[in-house]
């Protein structure tokens, strides 16, 4: 796949010639590489109570298979194919890769999610790697061979995550790491994680600066519990840090700069948020319309009360909008924007719009959306994960005000 330059003026709506041949070939890969994987796993994939441990982990079999949906794709050049060309992306634009995780999502739950990269995988914060981090880090992560996880959450600080209280000191060329991090996508199958800690006092570096980010190996900490939230079971962990070494040549990106290296990608994540809760939420609208046109209630099809077309049609329009909103969040990245409100804009839209779609097609499909053998129940506990990741609906709502300039 060739570099996709970002269009200089305008905008267009169109999919590109090759955007539509990215697509078209993820429709070709999953149903040949994915789909198979996911048919031979059966009921230890389709049933969530072979699929996971006791304690929430997924199974052995479940872990491989995820593994290996990660390669194929990186083999296939989709995996982290928005990362530039010279640390083994493809560099496809913003808009595209939008276009593609909405697009993936829109298939609904299944092994496909894990054809583009996710928190697991690399992000421009991991493509700032030097030295040895490149071959030992970056580049298995980019061809699906290893994955990460973002440690910067912590107990009882949350979305407050400047006043972190794990921290790095400095000892002759080496870093003594102490502390705890919560809710760490990943964290019970990474290879390594990013742990952010603090480095310098709040007091000499404001707010945001002291903090750096250090590669640490899993062999270097415990998770010490894993936090099985509704729709991340098995997919979070607590990670324990106990004065844990590691060389200088493990930090990642600039010591005592590592927050505001992050808020350089933060509208990358949202982003990829908005793509992968407006796809999720095509998924749901059109199981929800086949749903209202076959079934029969009172001697008609329900879809012919409004009580049912209105909340489908009111679905479609939110979807419609948000999707609107994406694109153009895409597209002012593509042309160097950080474009910060919009991405919150974007983040607080798009996941509240799959939360009352995923919602409303529970109510149309009445008891039948309740069953455990449907993915309805499923789709909305993802959507009220995704209201809290990568910024809570308070945190965007609050990043919208201050760019209005309401302090």
């Amino acid at each position: 796949m060739a570099t996709q330059e970002a269009p200089s003026t305008g905008v267009s709506f169109d999919t590109d010639e090759e955007t539509n041949l990215i697509l078209s070939s993820l429709d070709d890969f999953i149903e040949q590489e994915i789909a198979p994987i996911e048919d031979e796993l059966g009921e230890t994939w389709s049933n969530p109570r072979k699929r996971h441990e006791d304690d929430g982990r997924f199974v052995p079999e479940v872990v491989e298979a995820i593994q290996e949906v990660r390669k194929r794709s990186a083999d296939a050049g989709f995996y982290a194919m928005n990362l530039p060309e010279d640390v083994g992306g493809e560099g496809v634009s913003n808009v595209t890769w939008y276009r593609a995780i909405k697009h993936v999502a829109s298939k609904g739950p299944g092994l496909s999610e894990y054809v583009l990269a996710g928190p697991e995988g690399p992000k421009p914060l991991l493509a700032q790697a030097e030295g040895d981090q490149i071959e030992e880090h970056l580049l298995p992560c980019v061809r699906g061979e290893k994955s990460t996880a973002f440690a910067q959450t912590e107990p009882g600080v949350g979305s407050d995550s400047p006043n972190m209280s794990t921290t790095a000191e400095k000892d002759g060329d080496e870093w003594i790491i102490n502390g705890q991090k919560q809710w760490i996508t990943n964290a019970p199958y990474a290879d390594f994680v990013q742990v952010f800690a603090r480095t310098s006092p709040q007091e000499e570096m404001g707010r945001y600066g002291g903090i750096t980010c250090f590669i640490v190996e899993n062999n270097e900490y415990e998770v010490t519990t894993l936090n099985n939230a509704i729709g991340m079971v098995g997919m979070q962990g607590e990670i324990s840090l106990d004065d844990v070494r590691v060389s200088d040549n493990r930090v990642l990106g600039t010591e005592d700069g590592a927050f505001y290296d992050a808020m350089e990608f933060l509208s990358l994540g949202r982003l990829e948020i908005g793509g992968r809760a407006l796809g999720h939420a095509e998924f749901l609208i059109d199981r929800g319309v086949e749903y209202a046109n076959e079934r029969e209630a009172f001697g008609r099809q329900i879809g012919k009360f409004q009580g049912v077309s209105h909340k489908l049609a009111r679905g479609r329009a939110n979807a419609f909008a948000a999707d609107t909103a994406g694109l153009r969040l895409a597209w002012l990245m593509d042309n160097g924007e950080q474009a910060i409100e919009e991405s919150s804009i974007v983040k607080y839209l798009a996941s509240n719009v799959l939360f009352d779609i995923a919602d409303d097609v529970v109510q149309v499909h009445g008891g039948n959306g309740l069953a455990e053998d449907n993915p309805f129940m499923d789709e909305l506990q993802t959507a009220r994960v995704l209201r809290i990741v990568e910024g809570t609906d308070e945190i965007q709502l609050n990043t919208i005000a201050k760019e209005l300039g309401i302090d």
